[in-house]
């Protein structure tokens, strides 16, 4: 997945918020409940694995919103509107090509795949005006409420590593996921929030890639670091990357249904064990009926032999 540079986002009433803040939580709106937030100490919270670099474009978290609800919003909220909404896509185009065939030249017309950067940024903002909600509200606030703290304290820890997490999709409702494109779960049975998993509220899945770099191949390196520490440290925050290369983006709590059925030891083992098991009786059959089938040929000889 690649990412394009990012551009200037649009708030709820359309003003466009300045480039240079646009990820701080001080360029979103401040609600009277925040400044209410209970303060505790951050002792329990795992040290920053290294200082962000002057340059990364760090969203600043105050102590005290380490356990208030409203402040992970706006920390999600603030790497979701940072980050472009772009991936890569396969389209087909028809070309006539000519072949040989029963050593005569022909043409035909054949589909030839392309790989074409897809912008998807309209999809969320076009899901969240059909569910009647704010842009914030649809994405960040439909994710389940202890998923967002696990991938709170894992991004803000990536981003004091230096790391410069952005997130790319949240919530989906079923509508959203039907107009997604690429490989996909059925629409009512997302992780992402499907209906057949809870719905709003129950969203237990985001897309994230890095910020860093200035060119899309170098942004491309950096997203693969990323993933890279998010392996690494998956079982510390609780959550990981079920599918790996198959949908590198995607992340999910490691304690989940979708991360047990992908990466768990058992559940290879058991299909692996089940693999094996039906080859064994396969063999077992072909014996038996090569068996059958020679005894079978001798007695006909036998019977034939006795007549002649």
């Amino acid at each position: 997945m690649t990412a394009s540079e990012p551009s200037a986002q649009s708030d709820a009433n359309g003003s466009v918020l300045p480039d240079s803040d646009r990820a701080s939580p001080d360029a979103l709106p401040t609600t009277p409940s925040e400044k209410q937030a209970e303060q505790v100490s951050t002792a329990n919270i795992l040290d920053p694995l290294k200082v962000a670099p002057d340059n990364i474009d760090t969203v600043l978290v105050l102590d005290e919103c380490f356990v208030a609800e409203a402040c992970i919003d706006r920390f999600l909220g603030a790497l979701y509107t940072r980050a472009p909404k772009t991936d890569w896509i396969v389209v087909y185009e028809k070309k006539d090509v000519i072949i040989k065939r029963k050593r005569k030249l022909i043409t035909v017309t054949r589909s030839i795949p392309k790989r074409v950067e897809n912008d998807f940024g309209w999809k969320d903002p076009k899901a969240a005006d059909k569910a009647g909600m704010p842009l914030m509200d649809y994405v960040i606030g439909g994710m389940d409420r202890a998923f967002k703290q696990k991938l709170f304290y894992m991004l803000h820890a990536a981003e004091q590593a230096g790391l410069a997490p952005g997130i790319t999709s949240g919530f989906r409702d079923d509508y959203r996921q039907s107009i997604a494109s690429g490989l996909k779960a059925a629409n009512d049975k997302s992780y992402h929030g499907g209906s057949s998993r809870g719905g709003y509220g129950h969203g237990l899945a985001a897309d994230v890639v890095s910020m860093n770099g200035g060119s899309k191949e170098e942004r491309a390196t950096e997203t693969k670091r990323l993933w890279k520490w998010i392996d690494e440290h998956e079982k510390q925050f609780g959550v990981g990357r079920p599918y790996l290369n198959g949908d590198p983006a995607h992340l999910a709590p490691v304690d989940g249904r979708e991360y047990a059925a992908h990466r768990t030891v058992s559940r290879h083992t058991k299909l692996a064990g089940k693999r094996h098991t039906r080859i064994a009786a396969s063999s077992r059959r072909g014996v038996t009926t090569r068996a059958k089938s020679k005894a079978a040929s001798r007695a006909t000889t036998t019977r034939l032999s006795s007549r002649l």
